[in-house]
């Protein structure tokens, strides 16, 4: 590769950090440890050679990211997604233990699910450094979509990933949480009508089966009156505590041995349908032989065998018939 190559490589990459550092050539420049007048410099030198304009500017300041702009950045990712695996299957052929693996996910799985995982991950691949992204459904896709990412475990919000290949991995369902001594502790067969009578506290909108739960109460004609919601389990359980309301959340999240002391868990996997996390990648990705164990260890069923059909396979409904005979497990 030549040093004009390598150096239109460097623009591309330097127009990309830009665009997603919301167009602040300062940060930029410090999460690529270099000058921000270099940054600047390089990005002119570009536009000038293209003949436009990536950028509108007032004065130094860059405003927005101009059409002509958009395109270019579009195809800026796919080359430097592009490069990446190239970078990635050098060192799966010459280190096959030693790399980067990136995870978007909720709180909800970075707190409850992924704890066990990670440490037997860590424990066979020690050289392996792991990096942990949380965000709503939009931004995990987003993330994982743009390579910030190497993985994407989420729940809700499904209709955010069609860029991606996705695996369903478990079903969950949820818990109704009250402090010892509430009147609905004694209750033995929970329904939507005796969790309706109390104010809610529990996800918002578009984390952790929110939806499922909202039509749920939509489908007995119920309107549930939700006074907070977190994006955490753990601040749901602490409101409840404070007896700002009944608490739903996911069953995972239920710890007795912490929880038990005060809390009083009760089961609502009758009130509602079961919701399903899945884990994903980009289209295009180079899997690494860790990639392939971090899934299985995620979900014993995700055999490398069945992913790579799964990559292969050209529809939607292809994908899905592949998972016909697995029973997901129920966590």
């Amino acid at each position: 590769m030549s040093a004009g190559e390598d150096m239109k490589l460097q623009q591309l990459r330097y127009i990309w950090e830009v665009a997603h550092h919301d167009l602040n050539v300062s940060q930029t420049a410090q999460s690529l440890f270099t000058s921000q007048p270099g940054i600047s410099k390089q990005i002119r030198l570009f536009e000038d050679e293209l003949g436009v304009e990536i950028f509108s500017r007032n004065g130094k300041h860059l405003t927005r990211v101009t059409p002509a702009g958009q395109a270019i950045l579009a195809i800026a990712g796919e080359i430097l997604r592009k490069t990446e695996n190239i970078r990635q299957i050098a060192q799966e052929f010459t280190d096959q233990k030693r790399g980067h693996l990136s995870i978007a996910t909720t709180h909800t799985q970075a707190r409850y699910r992924l704890p066990a995982v990670i440490e037997k991950f860590i424990a066979r691949y020690p050289d392996v450094a792991l990096h942990m992204h949380q965000g709503n459904p939009q931004q995990i896709a987003e993330m994982a979509a743009d390579g910030t990412v190497e993985f994407a475990i989420a729940t809700e919000g499904m209709e955010h990933f069609s860029d991606l290949v996705m695996l369903p991995c478990y079903h969950w369902n949820r818990t109704v949480v009250v402090p010892k001594g509430h009147p609905l502790a004694s209750v033995k067969h929970l329904t939507l009508d005796d969790v309706a009578r109390y104010p809610i506290v529990t996800y918002v909108f578009g984390f952790t089966g929110r939806s499922k739960l909202d039509a749920a109460f939509q489908a007995q004609g119920l309107t549930p009156h939700v006074v907070f919601t977190a994006t955490d389990a753990d601040v749901i359980k602490t409101y409840v505590r404070l007896g700002i309301g009944v608490g739903i959340i996911a069953s995972m999240a239920f710890e007795p041995e912490k929880d038990g002391t005060d809390l009083v868990a009760l089961d609502a996997s009758h009130l509602f349908d079961n919701s399903t996390t899945s884990i994903g990648f980009r289209k295009g990705t180079f899997l690494r032989g860790f990639m392939y164990d971090f899934m299985k260890a995620f979900a014993p069923h995700l055999t490398r065998d069945l992913v790579d059909a799964v990559v292969q396979a050209h529809t939607q409904e292809e994908r899905e018939a592949l998972f016909n005979n697995v029973d997901l497990p129920l966590r």
